[in-house]
């Protein structure tokens, strides 16, 4: 059965591909036989995470730019379509989670920068892969939304209200595009053990995990197998859909 879930010699994008759940995200399509373009701000862990991965170098490209930066993202996909001749799966997963405190206190420049990596880069990121994607009629987008997206967080209003705005840009998309062989997905993870926890208090931390009936944090590479079913061809007819994975927390 090792053509299920297969992703032979396809070409992916991973935004974040450095860390946390985008690396995973990367091992994983790389074990599936894909070609993996690290698309990432921090070019040199790209690089030490690419050369630990692919040796060889013959399978992986790191692609440095700014994802709130039209130039700069349509570059790196067209240095991907240059490298390999085509772009057939793109994961949106880089982003931040801004300021850990009461809406009254967060200023327009955090809200401006939150909205521009959470919300913009995913845009940005769709529009650079969607001319190719359209052309061959064949595509694969996975957005990395949040469970906050969903149910809200207290004291992290701008991260929520930018994952939500991530799971409505999938399903408008996703209904563009639907007839065109492309599908479009996005994800809602609980609370993940990443770096991104560094970026909130530990008050914070204690008050996500509490709500996770299965009383633990989840794993990158619990993540990393969901995206790999949604960049897969056995992924047939789902499209436009929101999919949890926050040990139970979700609530709708």
């Amino acid at each position: 059965m090792s053509h299920v879930f297969s992703l032979q010699d396809r070409v992916a994008i991973v935004t974040g591909a450095a860390r946390g759940i985008g690396a995973a995200i990367t091992e994983r399509f790389l074990k599936a036989g894909a070609r993996v373009a690290l698309a990432e701000l921090d070019a040199a862990e790209a690089k030490k995470l690419a050369q630990k991965l692919d040796p060889s170098g013959q399978r992986t490209l790191v692609v440095e730019g700014d994802i709130t930066k039209e130039a700069q993202v349509q570059a790196m996909a067209g240095q991907v379509r240059d490298y390999w001749g085509t772009i057939q799966i793109l994961v949106n997963n880089a982003g931040i989670a801004g300021p850990n405190k009461p809406l009254v206190d967060v200023s327009e420049e955090e809200w401006d920068h939150v909205s521009n990596v959470n919300l913009k880069g995913v845009f940005l990121g769709c529009k650079s892969v969607l001319p190719t994607m359209l052309k061959n009629r064949n595509g694969r987008i996975v957005n990395v939304a949040s469970i906050a997206g969903k149910e809200g967080n207290p004291n992290l209003a701008a991260y929520s209200a930018t994952k939500a705005g991530v799971i409505c840009l999938t399903k408008a998309l996703a209904k563009e595009v639907c007839r065109d062989g492309i599908y479009v997905n996005c994800i809602t993870p609980a609370v993940i053990e990443t770096s991104i926890l560094r970026q909130v208090t530990q008050q914070q931390i204690d008050y996500m995990v509490s709500r996770i009936p299965m009383g633990r944090v989840g794993k990158p590479a619990e993540v990393a197998a969901l995206v790999h079913f949604l960049a897969s061809d056995d992924c047939s007819f789902t499209t436009g859909a929101c999919i949890d994975i926050s040990g139970g927390r979700a609530t709708y």
